[in-house]
């Protein structure tokens, strides 16, 4: 089965994209990926190139892999700067690569679209020819589902890598105080306490779906946004005619909370639903205010989470301060295919190494949790 590969999603129809994408994952949709090469957050000056692969049959979309080739490694969330810095030393070209995620956001889901296992399990058989032919040292699936996990274990020469992050599950909890009543006496306090701090300096909170979001409520998101980069003397990953194309294509699934004081938008947290699940992505504040990192990006989400019934709430990268707050470890998968023999042998050993810590990581975070301890 050749591959064929196209380099803009919009010659994809969005009907035949979305049938392939497994319940409701929003960042899997059309509409999602295309916003991101439409609005320019990808393409050759952002050393990212949409490189989909795709398999058809009788003109009708069968399977696909979102991918990406690119020239670094940021924006990915799976850190291989240790591989590529091995090569460099080595004389061996590890960039450019293919990758297939979803761009500049950490968030597992289904890797390998296909109406049956089948057509996954043949597309990922003719990688290896097409890295080949391509020049690409590697291709990397990052954050799997289990179903892509099945099929990329079938498959011969892919290795595996463990991660940790962490979720927050809504375990049938009534409100927000009923979750309070879960964890020890000292973790209640804290958490009650930064609340209040939050709520003592004057700030209140509006949740705002994608239809009522303005251009003008886009422009104050994109600041703080942007401002969260920029602090740290980089540039954001996405343009600012991302978010009005988003609100323009997949408006329902858009949640943004916007931190008021008064009637000034002091600080926002940018979100997305899908299925039983809500995804915080991205954080900024144009004000420097006690604790309100906290009840924008996850008090608030968990409020949400509980009052539309959501299950899960993933906040993103990045750990501790989430552990102490109630989100529990959670093992990420992802999958690399080397081409280079001794890359791949070198790479094989090291990772059953750090499977080894992650697992221990996680272990050692369960037992920090805040939750009460019940017979």
């Amino acid at each position: 089965m050749p591959v064929h590969v196209i380099d803009n999603l919009s010659t994809v129809a969005p009907a035949q994209w979305d049938a392939l994408v497994p319940g409701n994952q929003p960042f899997l949709r059309h509409a999602f990926l295309s916003a991101l090469e439409d609005s320019g957050s990808l393409g050759p000056r952002s050393g990212w190139r949409a490189e989909h692969v795709l398999h058809y049959e009788n003109d009708q979309l069968v399977a696909a892999l979102p991918a990406y080739r690119k020239w670094h490694s940021y924006g990915e969330y799976v850190f291989d700067h240790g591989w590529a810095d091995a090569c460099r030393r080595a004389g061996i070209a590890y960039y450019p690569k293919l990758l297939v995620a979803v761009p500049f956001s950490p968030v597992g889901g289904s890797r390998i679209l296909s109406a049956t296992p089948q057509g996954g399990m043949e597309l990922l058989s003719e990688l290896p020819a097409y890295l080949q032919s391509e020049g690409l040292s590697s291709a990397h699936v990052n954050f799997t589902d289990p179903a892509a996990d099945a099929l990329l274990e079938s498959q011969p020469g892919w290795l595996q890598r463990f991660g940790c992050q962490f979720h927050w599950h809504n375990r049938g909890y009534r409100d927000f105080q009923d979750f309070l009543d879960a964890l020890s006496s000292r973790k209640r306090k804290q958490m009650r306490k930064e609340r209040e701090q939050v709520a003592g300096q004057g700030i209140e909170f509006e949740w705002l779906e994608g239809a009522q979001m303005s251009e003008v409520l886009w422009d104050f998101v994109y600041a703080c946004y942007s401002n969260t980069y920029e602090i740290r003397g980089q540039a954001p990953y996405l343009t600012r005619e991302f978010f009005s194309l988003l609100a323009e294509r997949m408006p329902e699934s858009i949640r943004v909370v916007i931190a008021l004081q008064g009637s000034r938008p002091v600080a926002m947290a940018f979100s997305l639903i899908g299925d039983d699940s809500f995804y915080g992505r991205y954080w900024g504040c144009l004000a420097e205010f006690d604790r309100l990192h906290f009840e924008t990006c996850f008090y608030q989400g968990m409020d949400y989470a509980i009052a539309h019934g959501l299950q899960r709430f993933d906040a993103g990268a990045q750990g501790e301060h989430k552990l102490i707050r109630g989100f529990e470890p959670q093992i990420t998968r992802s999958w690399h295919y080397l081409m280079h023999p001794g890359l791949k042998d070198a790479v094989s050993e090291f990772l059953e190494q750090e499977r080894v810590g992650v697992l221990a990581y996680a272990d050692e975070a369960r037992s920090a949790l805040p939750y009460r301890q019940t017979e």
